[in-house]
């Protein structure tokens, strides 16, 4: 192996990422090193580059020049001193979540609140996420470390380039999970065509949901959202009326149990909103698309109904690893993911060709191993 690797990193703000040779990681005890074959380009990805230090200053980026490249899937090449039960040559996805494990919330083991919580090859949570983010780059890289309690051993039935899409897969799979999603209970997702919408619609399988109702605006999407699941998923178009109007019509105006907002920042509070009142009494909305600003929500409603608001950030390398087994057990179907694939010379290439996706099935994708 040559001690030096292909990397695209970003030394300033708002500029695009440089091609550069820079020494190979060195491996720390606990951890392995991966040679990466697949990284999903996110569609907030374009936003953490260019504008997130004058969004949300108190979440900071790694120290510049950084790798970003939020999740990667690759071979271990690698193991550190005191890593039990992985070996050379596994197939893994890599979580990018980062905890210290010495905080109060890491010793009760409720991780992903960790006081310094980051993504590596992303962003952190807290002012004491940079030592995290600075020690673990992401995967824009032809090699990366990571801990060993981030990685998820893939099926020989899951490609590299499916499997990088599991961070985006289990952020619905997580929210769906916090909130007992399953037989019976009806379910409203906001943006369902699109990243983050459309795995509701893959996991409806393997989580036995029996109705799910789904909003975007693109009519043609949101048709061929609804042919994926057409017993189970139901589809409405913004441009066709208010969504809770609509709910209530399908649902005898009772409500639905859960409301995942899956809108992303910039979009219209308006909906967010619709969707609150589509809620039956007990419901619960999570929010997990990063809708941004303050929205006025009518308390007194909240309480009378007994309604519930949660956010859901992420998703663990245990529940990520739920995932993998549903691929190979044959109940979580990925192969309706659409695949652009680029190699790590046409990163930012990559990064722009987001605006131009198939909404939510379009998975872009760097591979550093590509040539």
């Amino acid at each position: 192996m040559t001690d030096t690797m292909l990397a695209a990193r970003m030394h300033h703000v708002a500029e695009e990422m440089r091609l550069e040779q820079i020494p190979v990681p060195s491996l720390g005890p606990g951890e392995v090193r991966v040679r990466v074959h697949a990284v999903n380009i996110v569609p907030n990805l374009a936003n953490i580059l260019r504008m997130w230090t004058t969004w949300f200053p108190q979440d900071p980026l790694p120290t510049l020049p950084a790798i970003f490249g939020l999740d990667p899937a690759g071979e271990i090449e690698a193991i550190g001193e005191g890593v039990l039960g992985w070996n050379v040559g596994d197939r893994v996805y890599v979580n990018p979540g980062r905890y210290c494990l010495a905080c109060r919330a890491c010793r009760q083991g409720d991780l992903i609140n960790c006081s310094s919580y980051a993504f590596a090859g992303y962003f952190g949570f807290s002012p004491t996420s940079v030592e995290l983010l600075d020690r673990y780059p992401g995967g824009l890289a032809e090699q990366m470390i990571a801990p060993a309690y981030s990685l998820v051993l893939l099926p020989d039935n899951l490609d590299y380039y499916s499997a990088a899409r599991m961070g985006y897969l289990g952020t619905m799979y997580s929210a769906l999970k916090k909130v007992g999603a399953g037989p019976g209970k009806t379910i409203l997702v906001n943006g369902i065509s699109g990243t983050l919408g459309l795995g509701a619609v893959l996991l409806a399988p393997a989580l036995g949901l029996t109705t799910v109702y789904g909003t975007a605006r693109d009519k043609k999407l949101l048709k061929t959202v609804a042919d994926l699941a057409p017993n189970v998923v139901q589809v409405h178009s913004l441009l066709d009326g208010p969504v809770d109007e609509w709910i209530h019509q399908q649902t005898g105006g009772r409500g639905v149990d859960i409301y995942v907002d899956a809108l992303g920042p910039g979009a219209a509070p308006e909906t967010f909103q619709q969707g609150m009142r589509a809620l039956a009494r007990g419901g619960t909305c999570v929010n997990i698309g990063a809708l941004m600003g303050d929205i006025p929500v009518d308390l007194h409603n909240l309480m009378d109904q007994q309604k519930t608001i949660l956010g859901s950030a992420w998703s663990t390398a245990a529940e990520c690893q739920e995932m993998a087994d549903m691929v190979a057990a044959g109940v979580l179907d990925l192969s309706p993911l659409e695949h652009s694939v680029r190699p790590l010379t046409e990163v930012n290439e990559a990064i722009s060709d987001i605006s131009s996706r198939n909404g939510g099935f379009t998975n872009f994708i760097v591979s550093p191993s590509a040539r």
